[in-house]
Order: C-alpha cells, then sequence, then structure tokens
C-alpha cells in the first residue's frame, strides 16, 4: 500500500513538473501580428490563406492542380529575433506527412537558421514528433556575444505540405520578436517540383531555399510538381511582381512530345514579364536525367526540351529583348548521384543547383562574393542599434524621396546627423550648414566594415534612383580583422559595387580617418588607396587636417581618439563643401 501511494505521489509530482515547464512558454503566433511576417510571399494584400502561395483571385484563373500546389508553404519562412535557449515550434499540416521518395521531415517538417551579430549563418538541429501536432524542440542554444540581444532566426517551413497553424515558443524570461517582410526586391522563380523542394531531405535545403540562404535576397517558390509548364496564367501573374530577377525552370515538366510547346509559350512568357518589368530573366535548361548514359530515350527526352528553349532564347537574342539569360546543363552539372530517383534531387543534387544558379545569378547582379573576408558581403549586429532595421529604412526613405547626394560609412557617418536620424548627432550643426537644400541620405552603419556596406550596396541601398554624388569612408573597422591589402581589396570592392549602381554619380573615397596609436599604418593604407583608386573615383584626404605635423591625431577633435567631436566635425565639412561647389 505504501509502495502505491509513493507511485500515485511521483506521478502527480511528474506531472506537476511538466505542468511547470510548459508554463514556463510563451507563445507567439505569427496570423497575430499587425504586420507582414510570412517572407516569400508575393501577394500579402490578397493571400488565400496564411500561409499559401497565390493570391486568391488566382484560383479561377489557374488549373486546379496549380492551385491546389500553391497552398503548399514551400519556401516560405518566418524570421525573428531572440535570445532564447530554447525555442519550440508546434504546428498542425493538412496532408500526408512523407512521399515514397521524399522524408517527412522535408514534406512536412520545418528548419531552423540563426545569423549571428558577425553575420555568419548557423543551422539549429531540433528533436522533432511526427504527429496530429507536429513539434519540434530547438534546446541548448548559445550565444557567442553576451549582450543579451540574441541571434537572428529564420524557419522554413515545410515544402510539400500545407500549414494551417502554427505558434512558436521561448522561456518566459527571454525576449522575442517577429521580423517584418523585406522590402527589398525579390528573386521569383517559376518551376516544377526540384523547384518546389523535390526531394530534399528539409527545407533548408531546397535549392530555392539554400539560394535564400546563400545570397540572402528575399525569394519567390513558384515551383509546382509537375505543373511548370510555362502557362500564360502564371506569366500574367508573374508580370504583377516587382522582381529582383526572374528564374523560369520548368523545363522537367516538358519533356519529349511536349516540348513541342516550348518555343511559343517561352516567346510570349517573356515578352509578357517585359511589358512591366526590366528585372533580369534567367532561363534554364532541363537538367538531365541519372539515367541518360544508359537510356537514348531519356537523353533525347530532355534534349529535345533544351533545343526549344535554346531556340527561344536565340530568338529573344535577335530580337534585342534586353537582359534575357541562359543557364545550361552543363553549368548545373547534377552528378547520377545526385538524383532520388532519375529525376527529383537528393541534398546533393539541390546543393550542386544551388551553386550553379549562386554563381550564375551574382554575375547578373554584379555581387561578387570571394576573396578575403574583407570582401564576403554579411550583415552585422555589433552595435546597439537595429543594423537590419536601419537597413529597410533606407529602402523606404529612398523610395519615397531620392536623394541627391549620399554619405556611406560606417559609425563616423552614422553618428555625424541626417536621415534616418541616430539617436545621437555629433555634428548636426556643421551637417545642417554643409547640406543646406539639399537632399541627403545617411548611409552610415555603426560598426559597419568593408563587407558590410558591401551587403547593403547589394541588397538594394542605391537602387532605384541616380545620385549626383556620393562619399564614402570605410575601413576603420577591419583594422583590427584584416591585413592593410585585405583592408584596400574591401574598399576598393565597394568603389566598384557603387560605380556599377550609380555610374553617374561623382564619387569622393575619404581616406581612412587618423585614430589614436594607429596612425602610421592608417597612413600606408591610405597612401596606397589613392595609388590604386580608379580615375573616375575622387581620393580627398582628411588626415592632415585631424593631425598634428608628426602624423598624431588632434585630441581636441576627437571625443575617443576615433569619433569627431563637433570641432573635428566642422573641418571635415569645411573639406567637403569644396567637392560640392566644384
Amino acid at each position: 500500500m505504501k509502495t502505491t501511494h509513493l507511485h500515485l505521489f511521483l506521478f502527480i509530482l511528474f506531472l506537476g513538473c511538466t505542468s511547470s515547464l510548459t508554463a514556463q512558454y510563451k507563445w507567439f503566433n505569427p496570423q497575430k501580428e499587425s504586420f507582414p511576417v510570412v517572407r516569400g510571399q508575393a501577394w500579402q494584400e490578397d493571400p488565400a490563406g496564411f500561409y499559401t502561395r497565390l493570391p486568391q483571385r488566382a484560383k479561377d484563373k489557374v488549373r486546379k492542380a496549380v492551385w491546389d500546389l500553391s497552398l503548399q508553404s514551400a519556401g516560405l519562412s518566418i524570421a525573428f529575433r531572440s535570445n532564447a535557449p530554447g525555442i519550440k515550434i508546434r504546428y498542425v499540416v493538412k496532408g500526408a506527412l512523407s512521399m515514397p521518395h521524399m522524408p517527412a521531415t522535408g514534406v512536412s517538417g520545418i528548419d531552423l537558421y540563426a545569423t549571428d551579430n558577425n553575420g555568419q549563418e548557423r543551422w539549429c538541429v531540433g528533436q522533432y514528433v511526427m504527429q496530429d501536432t507536429i513539434t519540434y524542440d530547438f534546446s541548448g542554444l548559445s550565444y557567442a556575444a553576451k549582450t543579451g540581444k540574441g541571434f537572428e532566426y529564420q524557419l522554413f517551413l515545410p515544402l510539400y505540405n500545407s500549414v494551417s497553424w502554427l505558434e512558436i515558443g521561448v522561456p518566459e524570461n527571454t525576449s522575442f520578436r517577429f521580423l517584418p517582410v523585406s522590402q527589398e526586391k525579390p528573386l521569383v522563380i517559376y518551376g516544377t517540383s526540384i523547384a518546389q523542394g523535390a526531394c530534399a531531405s528539409r527545407p533548408g535545403m531546397a535549392w530555392g531555399n539554400i539560394l535564400n540562404r546563400k545570397s540572402e535576397h528575399p525569394v519567390i517558390n513558384l515551383g509546382f510538381s509537375g505543373n511548370g509548364k510555362l502557362e500564360s496564367e502564371l506569366f500574367d501573374l508573374l508580370s504583377e511582381i516587382d522582381a529582383k530577377l526572374f528564374i523560369i525552370d520548368c523545363m522537367p515538366n516538358l519533356p519529349g512530345k511536349s516540348a513541342e510547346v516550348i518555343y511559343d509559350r517561352t516567346l510570349k512568357g517573356v515578352k509578357k514579364l517585359r511589358e512591366t518589368s526590366k528585372a533580369p530573366i534567367l532561363l534554364v535548361e532541363h537538367d538531365g536525367y541519372a539515367n541518360d548514359v544508359t537510356s537514348e530515350k531519356a537523353e533525347e527526352s530532355y534534349r529535345v526540351a533544351n533545343t526549344e528553349l535554346r531556340k527561344a532564347y536565340n530568338t529573344l537574342q535577335e530580337e534585342q529583348i534586353p537582359d534575357i539569360y541562359y543557364l545550361t546543363k552543363e553549368e548545373i552539372g547534377i552528378p547520377a548521384d545526385g538524383m532520388v530517383d532519375g529525376v527529383h534531387s537528393t541534398d546533393l543534387g539541390m546543393q550542386q543547383y544551388a551553386d550553379s544558379y549562386l554563381k550564375k545569378i551574382r554575375e547578373i547582379l554584379h555581387e561578387k562574393n570571394e576573396g578575403p573576408t574583407s570582401c564576403i558581403p554579411c550583415k552585422q549586429q555589433r552595435d546597439s542599434y537595429d543594423w537590419y532595421a536601419r537597413h529597410e529604412e533606407i529602402l523606404k526613405l529612398n523610395r519615397e524621396n531620392a536623394p541627391e547626394i549620399i554619405m556611406i560609412g560606417n559609425s563616423i557617418t552614422h553618428y555625424w546627423a541626417g536621415e534616418p536620424t541616430a539617436p545621437t548627432q555629433r555634428g548636426k550643426e556643421a551637417w545642417d550648414k554643409l547640406f543646406k537644400n539639399r537632399s541627403v541620405r545617411n548611409l552610415g552603419f555603426g560598426w559597419d566594415k568593408t563587407e558590410n556596406v558591401l551587403w547593403r550596396i547589394y541588397h538594394g541601398e542605391l537602387d532605384g534612383f541616380k545620385a549626383n554624388m556620393i562619399f564614402l569612408l570605410i575601413g576603420t573597422n577591419n583594422l583590427q580583422f584584416n591585413t592593410d591589402k585585405e583592408i584596400l581589396q574591401g574598399i576598393l570592392q565597394v568603389t566598384e559595387a557603387i560605380k556599377i549602381r550609380q555610374p553617374q554619380a561623382k564619387l569622393c573615397v575619404m581616406g581612412i580617418l587618423p585614430r589614436a596609436n594607429t596612425e602610421k599604418r592608417i597612413q600606408q593604407i591610405n597612401k596606397e588607396l589613392r595609388k590604386k583608386l580608379e580615375q573616375n573615383c575622387i581620393y580627398i584626404n582628411l588626415s592632415n587636417l585631424l593631425t598634428d605635423k608628426n602624423g598624431i591625431i588632434n585630441s581636441s577633435l576627437f571625443s575617443d581618439g576615433l569619433h569627431p567631436n563637433t570641432k573635428g566635425y566642422e573641418k571635415i565639412a569645411e573639406v567637403l563643401k569644396t567637392y560640392l561647389d566644384n
């Protein structure tokens, strides 16, 4: 009897502990937010459902098979910021959990990635239970920077299922906030089952999601399994999207005899897009079959499709339709082991797909991504302000009021003055006097290095307007992380990126400002920078007015040996005025 009572007591205690643990988590539902949080949707104003891909009005325009597939959440994601050591996800899906050739983790699972304060991606491993309500538990999350701000997270949704309800839970004593959908123009994919995600082992490994993760551009996934057929109804919808680039990857659904429609549909579709958009259009060949070396029939099937697509591409070139690009089967290069069933990609195939796309897209968009860390674009969150929110605010301001003058830099520029308004303005009077009656945008970000400026340029801060003059001051935050040569490479790559996007603007590059105990090194870097700048850039030397005759900084012009004070900004403004007036 005593033993029975003891067991009963322990059981009740266990239930109490379990209830207590559950109560310690607070839960957040994306559907209850007042602003859009689901990324990967092109029609936020008219969704068929909260986690769907086509607008409601498309239901009566597209075929039923396309419509039903559009209700699946392929390519959709939710971003948030949290410092939680544990994150729980619970959600409900409407369809079967798995397919014969694709596991439940890919069909119905979710995937979580973190971006740390230096812009580096980290995959989060979660324990999952697949049942009526699917649960994922990401525990033991750690944060290298002990700032308490945590990381930015991106949660990718199921590839081949429809989500009806989802909540994210974090411990009560931790922070959590959803991040709004980006205002950047997206990469738009129109394709087949492979584009939708078959047969990735988990959502983060679908090639469209890899493209999203590695380029960090928004991606719209309009891959429809077995139904990417270049139909006019889909091109009508695509033409409504203000895209950064269109990817047309439908050949796997048009092999053999069905290839006879490719030529006409491609020409009509591309011309439809050109009615409303100047965005580059990338036409993509069939990637082939795993058995094309053992089956002449299989080889002929995809070659017919690719021949028709190449014919359409050549016609578009002859008609001088601008910005049409082409990706070949050989450039994609899927190995035989990169397919599950001879058609659909494994994770290996998905990675190969993504790599080939990234290479081509970076060429098209002029986004260099190689060399030392100073040349590899990335985000950051090292300072007290919200870095990404400032970036989004700049995109909004640029659309609403195109600037005449651009100031690009780090905290020295950020906390000078101007818009977007910073909480600290160390030289407002000098700024206002210098830029009186001019439209100026402050693209200075505290703690930015050259690689962070590159990211911002690649992500739209110089797009959609024509500036008259651009001032660049960057590099001081690279001093403790990079060699002199690497810093020069980073600055020069930034100037190249600026000139590509704003070729008409006068570009003035300021040498790195002198800073305490580093004057000689900076002097040498600036000497080399002046030599290497192209003839269409103007070099501005500010060191002489901020140092004494021995090259040591004049401390009366700085607040901390690095940032100019009010008097220092006045000196800088006097020099910049001479370039504004000429």
